[in-house]
């Protein structure tokens, strides 16, 4: 774990709900043990014994979770910002703070290599975040995006007892268009090619119904690696860097990880090395890749401006 509280600025987070942590290491914890969610409460501390409870609350509730150190306690502010957000987010959001030097199971869970360091979590799927001390005004637009992809997922409730505007009794978000709150039940279900069905039925009702396009993306890739092989799937695009199939497979699977940068490059190198129909097929991989991620994340901007340099 690098100690260093490092100024990092932070990305907006993958609409996709799979992260590169596996949090199911972490145990149920026993009816007595201390730290779970608490309703009414913005922050709350995560500990090894409870932190499987308050992953199954951001079924309910969206959560930021900051992973601080004791030893080093300038990095406590990570977790007064994110609080200082949170607090204008109308109770949509949940603040969980975990020391690692004495939560070594949450940390391992999350593979820490520095902190502090900030992750989401969404109906109980990790999504990273940033690394470092980062001010309210780079967390707030963070946080605005981790929300919406929240409620793409059907994770809209709220911490209780926030007062007006925030909790129960505040006003309701307004509800979900038809065909959305249609593709949503579906994702719920499992059931991804209802949800397809009803994406699809949205933008042909709506040309520009951006959410529509950017749902109907994240659901087709969540189709196409359902029943991948990860380690077959990595071993085969090792073997042949210049199998167009292998490739985009594996940068399917960087891509729903939260490895955004690495799929975009990935798929960016094998445009500037192949040619043809096999190029163009990369090319358009790439951009649909794009449109699961976001035309206004910076990551997608910087990856276009590559492509651009590839293709000429």
């Amino acid at each position: 774990m690098d100690d260093n509280a490092a100024m990092t600025k932070p990305p907006t987070p993958s609409g996709a709900l799979r992260g590169a942590v596996d949090l199911s290491s972490l145990g149920s914890p026993p009816a007595s043990a201390s730290g779970a969610a608490v309703a009414g409460e913005v922050l709350i501390t995560g500990t090894d014994a409870a932190f499987q409870e308050i992953v199954l609350a951001t079924r309910e509730v969206a959560a930021l979770v900051v992973l601080w150190s004791s030893r080093h306690p300038e990095t406590r502010g990570a977790i007064d910002n994110a609080v200082a957000v949170a607090g204008t987010m109308d109770g949509r959001l949940q603040v969980v703070e975990v020391d690692v030097e004495t939560n070594p199971g949450v940390a391992g869970a999350f593979q820490v290599q520095q902190i502090p360091m900030t992750m989401g979590l969404v109906a109980g799927q990790p999504l990273p975040l940033f690394a470092g001390v980062s001010a309210p005004e780079q967390i707030k637009p963070v946080v605005e995006e981790l929300l919406r992809v929240a409620a793409q997922h059907g994770v809209t409730g709220r911490v209780t007892g926030t007062g007006a505007g925030g909790g129960p009794d505040g006003d309701e978000p307004p509800p979900l268009p038809p065909l959305h709150q249609e593709a949503y039940d579906a994702i719920e279900r499992g059931d991804l090619k209802g949800a397809e069905a009803a994406y699809q039925k949205a933008l042909a009702d709506s040309p520009g119904d951006e959410d529509a396009r950017i749902g109907l993306a994240q659901v087709q890739l969540l189709a196409r690696t359902a029943s991948v092989d990860l380690a077959a799937a990595r071993a085969a695009a090792a073997a042949d860097p210049d199998d167009v199939e292998a490739q985009i497979v594996v940068a399917d699977l960087d891509l729903l990880g939260g490895h955004i940068e690495d799929a975009f490059t990935r798929l960016i190198d094998l445009v500037r090395r192949t040619t043809g129909d096999e190029r163009e097929r990369a090319r358009k991989h790439l951009v649909e890749l794009f449109d699961v991620t976001g035309a206004q994340d910076e990551r997608v901007v910087k990856a276009r401006r590559a492509l651009m340099s590839a293709l000429f």
